[in-house]
């Protein structure tokens, strides 16, 4: 968790707005103009038979012939339906299971059969949250997530659940819940990966038997509540603040511990501390452009003959 504070110099020109990222995308579903259509053209062409062959039969059109032309087109547009290739169509004959029809054309017979559920096959994403979910360490955070399933047993996905789209997330938010109450908060966004599948293995396992595939579960985003989120970034201010303390410490330990092991040596070789000492009168003479001050002491390490004596 971060905060940002910005500020405009004054008398500064302001800056034009940046253009924001555009997050939703336009629509390209499927459309079912086409069946819609196709149950008119036979509407049309029902109709249209009918008043023929009143035609042929009576020799004259009334309103007898409009009723009788209207109720033929309906049976026809009825009997002859057409399903989208992702599209299955659960028919029932006098109540019970029949069979499962689609992609293309299929036939119903009026007054037996009817269409009682269409059961769209392609992958489907479901968003759901877990409102005021607890964690592990009894803390309430709301949590946003997406669901990506699909049906490949369309019969039992009818005759299995009642309402097959409402179970699955149902079931996503119960998972989701039980998943989160396992795991601390420190942990949530660390583990979200871990989660997912997790979740993945939970909900394909149960919603296996209404014929649905979970494919993924992924969390989108996790919020805790505003009181607590001060908090947490002040203790995310102090774990830095000790571990950077802690680092500091660490180095002057190894530092001192260097001082020590360099005193050793310098005391043991009094070369080394000479040979220091023209080092630092060196240095100096080169930052001060070529002026030496040194006490007259420090004369005698520039005495080859001394060194070499001692």
């Amino acid at each position: 968790m971060g905060f940002s504070l910005r500020g405009r110099r004054a008398g500064a020109p302001a800056q034009p707005p940046r253009p924001v990222e555009a997050t939703e995308v336009s629509d390209n579903e499927a459309t079912r103009v086409g069946v819609y259509l196709f149950a008119l053209a036979l509407f049309a062409v029902g109709a249209g038979v009918a008043t023929g062959a009143w035609m042929a039969v009576v020799g004259s059109v009334g309103a007898l012939t409009a009723v009788v032309a209207v109720l033929v087109g309906l049976a026809l547009a009825g009997a002859v339906r057409v399903a989208p290739q992702w599209e299955r169509v659960a028919i029932l004959r006098l109540g019970r299971f029949h069979r499962i029809a689609g992609p293309g054309p299929y036939v119903v017979a009026p007054l037996v059969d009817y269409a009682a559920m269409h059961v769209d096959t392609r992958v489907m994403n479901s968003s759901f949250a877990a409102e005021a979910a607890l964690t592990a360490d009894l803390v309430p955070v709301d949590v946003d997530a997406i669901l990506f399933w699909m049906v490949w047993d369309a019969q039992k996905a009818c005759l299995e659940v009642e309402n097959y789209p409402r179970a699955v997330l149902r079931s996503a938010q119960t998972a989701m819940r039980d998943a989160i109450g396992q795991v601390n908060l420190a942990d949530l966004s660390l583990r979200r990966k871990q989660i997912d599948r997790e979740l993945q293995e939970v909900m394909g396992a149960k919603c296996e038997e209404w014929g649905i595939t979970v494919m993924s579960v992924e969390i989108r985003d996790v919020k805790v509540p505003p009181e607590l989120e001060d908090a947490l970034s002040k203790e995310a201010q102090a774990e830095r603040e000790r571990n950077a303390r802690t680092i500091l410490a660490e180095v002057e330990k190894d530092i001192s511990e260097m001082f020590v092991e360099a005193a050793e040596v310098y005391e043991r070789k009094p070369v080394a501390m000479k040979l220091r000492a023209m080092n630092l009168a060196y240095e100096g003479a080169r930052e001060g452009r070529g002026i030496l001050l040194a006490p007259s002491g420090l004369a005698d390490g520039f005495d080859l003959g001394k060194i070499l004596e001692d």
